[in-house]
């Protein structure tokens, strides 16, 4: 937690460098706070959710969790978001989806990995969590706010929800921590400062950000693993790169 809380200190201060956000024309009244404040709380809790969901039942498990929160994204798309889904789009969305099942589920699941009704909660909470931070960031993107004071408001929030909650549990803070939420939060502003970026791009497709955000992570996971690792190809693994690949492809000609 003390990492998550730093990570956030950092990730605000490197927003504020980068996008050199104009605070003179911030309208206190016309800023949508309880987005901020959602937002906010969402972020770190996701990340406590998280440590709680791979502590519980596992690292497969909790991936499959976080991946197929894209569900509900693309759900969000169409029903909240108004996106229109022609035929490429659908095959894209279905081909990827597809993908991130078959990369998941080539991988092999522990003995002690199993399901019972303490490890429900926190998996829904990943599902559902990652999934909100999805929505709201990009609903962030339609209320024509400006982008570089919404996600530095967002960071600070976030960094003072995380110092009140390690204030009340009393806890030490540790060089060694901080230093994790240095690296942490400079990937962190790099993934969320990018992310909105792609929602703002494609305005109207926000289904596409949706799928090919999580369809390419699991991919470059893959990637990782057989360069890094040293991990070997499976049969399953294989049929899901090339879903994945096919499935990237269809959503960038539906654009």
């Amino acid at each position: 937690m003390q990492m998550i809380a730093s990570n956030y200190a950092i990730a605000s201060l490197l927003a504020y460098i980068w996008f050199k956000p104009d605070l003179t024309h911030i309208s206190i009244s016309h800023t949508p706070w309880w987005l901020i404040v959602i937002l906010g709380i969402t972020l770190p809790a996701i990340f406590l959710c998280l440590a709680k969901s791979l502590q519980t039942v596992g690292i497969l498990k909790t991936e499959i969790a976080q991946r197929l929160s894209v569900v509900l994204s693309l759900l969000a798309a169409y029903f909240l978001f108004n996106e229109q889904f022609n035929q490429l789009k659908i095959i894209g969305v279905v081909l990827g989806v597809s993908a991130v099942l078959c990369i998941l589920f080539s991988k092999k699941v522990t003995s002690n990995q199993t399901i019972g009704y303490q490890a429900v909660i926190p998996l829904l909470s990943v599902w559902i969590g990652y999934a909100l931070v999805d929505i709201l960031l990009k609903y962030t993107t339609s209320l024509g706010l400006q982008f570089a004071v919404t996600l530095n408001l967002m960071f600070i929030c976030a960094f003072i929800i995380s110092v009140v909650y390690l204030t009340f549990k009393k806890t030490q803070w540790t060089l060694k921590n901080l230093i994790g939420g240095l690296i942490l939060g400079i990937l962190n502003f790099a993934n969320i400062a990018l992310y909105v970026k792609a929602h703002m791009l494609l305005k109207d497709s926000p289904a596409v950000v949706f799928a090919g955000m999580n369809i390419l992570v699991v991919v470059l996971g893959v990637v990782a693993g057989l360069l890094i690792f040293k991990e070997k190809l499976k049969g399953l693994t294989i049929v899901g790169l090339m879903f994945a690949v096919a499935g990237v492809m269809c959503l960038a000609m539906a654009m």
